[in-house]
């Protein structure tokens, strides 16, 4: 969705092709798999005032249950964008994690101007995320809270008082995803929210912008933080060139962690970082 020019991108109808991603990409030294399952996105603002993404609960399943069934990672399930009873609705499959924006989702992805834009559009009030919290703690599912700027901070702070986000919180800080949410893909960001993350928080960066990501994640990294990529968020390698897998990616954070002394974490010392058990607790 992010990225349609890209030439060596599947269908997302083709969850077999798809799942061979994650998986080469988790044998490359990913430990959590963030994926969005079968969906589409909305061709335009809905009368409840949102344009946002509609879930294939049975294409969601079976691209999990390919990446369960061949590997062992973190499972993180995606698409912030659904609404909220969908995304309870997709809890019934068992993930470990689930991505919740807990700020407005206003995204605007054109990169390539030959493909129309795609946009999004949706305010996530506090008694959906309070809704959104009691129902992954009845199902034992982490929230990953998606943080495009410091007023999800407030959020965070906000639902976790009422004791519905179990320490440590996993958030993930959003540079350079354009739209009305968009904060700078700029070191200066980075310090910036950093510094004001709330406490028992531990956090991974996510950078749209090819020009500035792999500026920005070495200083993620440095700075005691952990680091997505992917094809969703940036598919050109340092170089320029398309990635021509998600695997290529990783491969390349992989090396950028372990030159700068910071060892890559397997699944089961994830597990340990974001706060969840081990597989079989």
């Amino acid at each position: 969705m992010s990225y349609p020019g890209n030439p060596h991108m599947p269908t997302i109808e083709d969850t077999e092709a798809v799942a061979s991603e994650y998986i080469r990409a988790i044998d490359a030294g990913a430990s959590l798999v963030h994926h969005h399952g079968v969906h589409h996105l909305e061709d335009r603002i809905q009368p409840d005032g949102r344009r946002l993404s509609s879930v294939d609960f049975s294409g969601w399943k079976d691209l999990t249950d390919r990446i369960r069934d061949a590997r062992h990672p973190i499972i993180q399930f995606g698409i912030a964008s659904a609404r909220l009873p969908e995304k309870i609705h997709l809890m019934q499959l068992k993930p470990d994690m689930m991505s919740y924006a807990f700020n407005v989702h206003d995204e605007y992805f054109r990169p390539d101007p030959a493909f129309a834009a795609n946009e999004m559009y949706s305010l996530h009030p506090r008694d959906e995320l309070a809704e959104f919290s009691q129902a992954a703690q009845r199902y034992g599912v982490k929230p990953e809270i998606e943080c495009f700027y410091t007023g999800a901070f407030w959020n965070l702070e906000f639902i976790r008082r009422q004791g519905l986000l179990d320490d440590p919180v996993w958030a993930t800080l959003f540079l350079g995803w354009p739209g009305g949410a968009w904060t700078p893909p700029t070191v200066d960001s980075l310090v910036y929210l950093v510094h004001h993350l709330p406490p028992a928080v531990n956090w991974n960066l996510s950078v749209m912008d090819p020009r500035t990501q792999w500026n920005l994640l070495p200083v993620a990294i440095a700075l005691g933080g952990h680091v997505r990529v992917g094809w969703e968020d940036n598919p050109y390698l340092p170089n320029g060139s398309w990635a021509r897998s998600n695997a290529e990616l990783v491969e390349n954070v992989v090396a950028m962690a372990r030159a700068m002394g910071r060892e890559i974490a397997s699944p089961s010392e994830a597990r340990g970082i974001v706060g969840l058990p081990q597989n079989g607790e």
